[in-house]
Parts: structure tokens; sequence; C-alpha cells
């Protein structure tokens, strides 16, 4: 087994598996994130863990299997982050192999180590089934809200301001050196569209990072993806294309160790069409923060 190798589905028992991927640590080097093994392990992790985003990425070629093209353009991926994985732990993605020649549907989609661990649990569907998504189903506020003191200044309902994204090919093609799954698509080949669609890493980048960046300052904590829904409305999201991100808290509250906040994010071309929506729960770790004294180590 390597990092990569040429992709085959395995069908058995009405599920469609893919090959035992390692994804890669790409932000190892970012001191003092979840990723960087000195401060996972001081926060009780394992060591610096692999990016939820990452591990999205084994599921395109399993979706085309299952629906083609459609998928790129109408198609949701929704999963709840169960385990934290670190640098190349073998891991390997799964979906319900969907009912014939249903042009709307959904399934369940999950992600498991090589021992047996959950890594990810969700849905994958195309079109409308006229069902929720594993994370539109889920509770938004579990837990009473208390008195929050790393989000004490986000409300649900903040819009972000708009702002401009893109995935540059250089971007892509960084991308592309390190993915588990390097699919022709993603490297211009054989394209039904214009320009190839975005990865999924990067994706979700566009979607997250320069609007929770307007309400993060400042935080002091340590931040990690607890869950992401990537809607693909009128898509794909092609690489070279610039589009306006728009979106809003959807919740705020806590779990014993963490802070969260639910947003909700979309992306809209030059001609105000809307192309992708994503929907993602961000916790940040209470023991990460000078604001919880009483959970810092001496």
């Amino acid at each position: 087994m390597t990092i990569r190798e040429e992709f085959t589905v395995t069908r058995e028992d009405g599920v469609l598996a893919g090959p035992l991927r390692q994804p890669v640590n790409t932000s190892r080097e970012a001191k003092g994130s979840i990723h960087d093994d000195a401060t996972a392990t001081r926060l009780g992790f394992r060591g610096g863990t692999v990016a939820g985003s990452i591990h999205m990425e084994l599921f395109p070629p399993l979706l085309r299997e299952a629906w083609g093209r459609r998928w790129f353009e109408r198609g949701t991926l929704s999963l709840y982050f169960l385990n934290a994985t670190t640098d190349r732990e073998p891991v390997r993605a799964f979906i319900q192999e969907p009912p014939a020649g249903a042009a709307d549907a959904q399934v369940e989609a999950w992600v498991v180590r090589d021992d047996g661990m959950q890594v990810a649990q969700g849905t994958a569907s195309v079109g409308d089934p006229g069902v929720p998504t594993a994370l539109q189903a889920r509770p938004l506020e579990r837990f009473e809200p208390g008195e929050l003191r790393i989000l004490a200044g986000v409300q649900k309902g903040h819009r972000f301001a708009p702002v401009e994204v893109r995935c540059d090919p250089a971007e892509q093609e960084r991308r592309l050196a390190v993915t588990t799954e390097p699919m022709d698509w993603y490297r211009g080949e054989g394209l039904p569209w214009g320009a190839p669609p975005v990865l999924m890493a990067p994706l979700v980048q566009m979607l997250y990072a320069k609007s929770v960046a307007q309400v993060r300052s400042g935080f002091g904590a340590v931040g990690l993806f607890g869950a992401i829904e990537v809607r693909n409305v009128n898509g794909p999201a092609l690489v070279g294309e610039t589009y306006t991100c728009t979106g809003e808290v959807i919740a705020v509250g806590q779990s014993p160790k963490t802070e969260y906040l639910w947003f909700e994010t979309g992306l809209d071309d030059a001609a105000g069409r809307r192309v992708a929506e994503m929907r993602m729960l961000l916790r940040f770790m209470k023991a990460s923060s000078s604001l919880y004294p009483e959970l810092q180590q001496s």
C-alpha cells in the first residue's frame, strides 16, 4: 500500500469501497495548530491530526462511480468527524450503492481506519432526495450554551461580509501532488466542463477561511473541524474562477471540552448564480485557551 495508487472500487453487499489510503497531514508544520504534533499531544491527541477536509478527498472517485458527473454538479457530501487520525494512518472510504436508476438519492457514507476505528460518518446524495442530510438532521444545540468565553462575541445570525475567493491553478497543482485521489478531472483531463473542478480541501478552504477570519481574530484557541457538508448547487466550482463567498453563523454553543460554532457559507459566480454551499461545525479546544485557566496544564 502507498499513499496513492490506482483507484479501484470494491462492491460487496450493496456497499462501494475505495482502496486503503494514507492521507498526508499537509499542515503538520503549522505550529500552534491542531495539526502540529506538539500542540495536538498537549491537548490529548496522539499527534498532529489530518484535517477532515482531507478525508473528504477520499470520496469523489466513489461518488463519480455512483452518479457520474451529476454529483459534481448537484451532489452533496455531509460528514461528522468522530475520531482523528494522524499523518498517513491507513483509512478507507465507503458509500452505500445507490438504487439503480434513481435520479435523486441519498446513501450513507463513512470513513474507517484499517483497524476498524470509525473516522467519519454521514451521507452522500445527488439531486433532491427529499430527506435531510446527515448534518441537516443533526441538532445544532445539543448542550446548554452557558457562558461562552472564547466565542463570547459571536452571535447566532451574524452575517459574514462578502469576500472574493478562488483556487488558482498553482494551488490546485500543489494539492494534486499530495491528495490521495488525483482524479483525471482534477488534472484537467477528459473534462465535461471548461476547467477542472476544485479539489475538496481547497474548496472547503474557499468556503471557510476568509469568512471565519472575520470573527476568529482574538480567539486565542486551537480550532478543528467537527463536521463538514459540501453541497454542489450549480457545480462544480472551477479552478481559476473567482467567486463571492457569503454566509452566516447558525449556532454557537459549548460542550465539556470545546466551544463551537456552526455556520453556512455559499459561493456565487460573477453572474450571481449559486455554485456551492457548505455547512461546518468548527470547534475550539477550551484547554488551549488562556480564558480557561482552570484547564491549563502546569
